[in-house]
């Protein structure tokens, strides 16, 4: 439990370092666009904005899903 605690931790650094050095270097920022992805659905109406971000959802439920499969089977051997 601790070493699981402790390399998710280690993780949840590295990408804060990563996305830290992409913004330096990037300008805008890695998450600029993060739900403003094509296939996100945006109604603007005077007074009322509804915003469902359809594809960045999918988007971040792959990546998670890829990244905790990767690394529960680094501490399965």
């Amino acid at each position: 439990m601790v070493r699981t605690l402790a390399a998710a931790g280690l993780l949840l650094l590295l990408l804060a370092g990563v996305l830290a050095l992409a913004e330096r270097f990037g300008g805008r920022g890695v998450l600029a666009r993060f739900g403003h992805l094509p296939g996100d659905i945006v109604i603007k109406k005077p007074g009322f904005v509804f915003s469902f971000p359809l594809v960045s959802g999918l988007l971040l439920s792959l990546v998670l899903s890829v990244a905790l499969s990767l690394l529960f089977a680094l501490f399965r051997r």
